[in-house]
């Protein structure tokens, strides 16, 4: 039997607006275990950034359970759109979630560099988003 990581119950997301109250999920209940990979599918406004920006606690639910069975669990999911900073150059953007977590430690900089090696995206670390193609932004993202 594989161990559960999450477990969502009931899960409800209602958004406010002048027009009134608009249901954005209604009762989503699952369990992710260990292992699985999991794929969320549904026509255009059906709710599957609003789940993924809850879990990521981007957004707050409005009603439902969720529950982390694991402390370091950590949620996290690729964007429609590379939302880069054209400010800062790609290694500036790969580094930035270490930089505001304060994690941005000497092994932790090598290790991303480590990664846009593997992505093929060495040679262009000192670049700026409008530089890449929408893949290597992506990559990046």
């Amino acid at each position: 039997m594989t161990k559960s990581l999450l477990t969502i119950k009931n899960l409800k997301k209602n958004y406010h607006t002048l027009n009134g109250e608009i249901e954005a999920i209604d009762n989503i209940s699952l369990d992710v275990c260990e292992g699985e990979f999991i794929c969320i599918v549904g026509s255009s406004g059906c709710g599957k950034s609003t789940l993924l920006n809850i879990l990521a606690n981007l957004e707050t639910k409005s009603a439902g359970e969720i529950n982390y069975h694991q402390n370091d669990l950590k949620i996290g999911y690729m964007l429609q759109e590379d939302a880069l900073f054209p400010w800062l150059t790609i290694l500036d953007n790969a580094l930035l979630g270490l930089v505001i977590e304060k994690k941005d430690s000497p092994e932790n900089i090598k290790y991303v560099k480590g990664l846009l090696k593997a992505y093929g995206l060495a040679e262009f670390q000192d670049k700026y988003p409008r530089q890449l193609s929408g893949g290597m932004k992506q990559r990046v993202g």
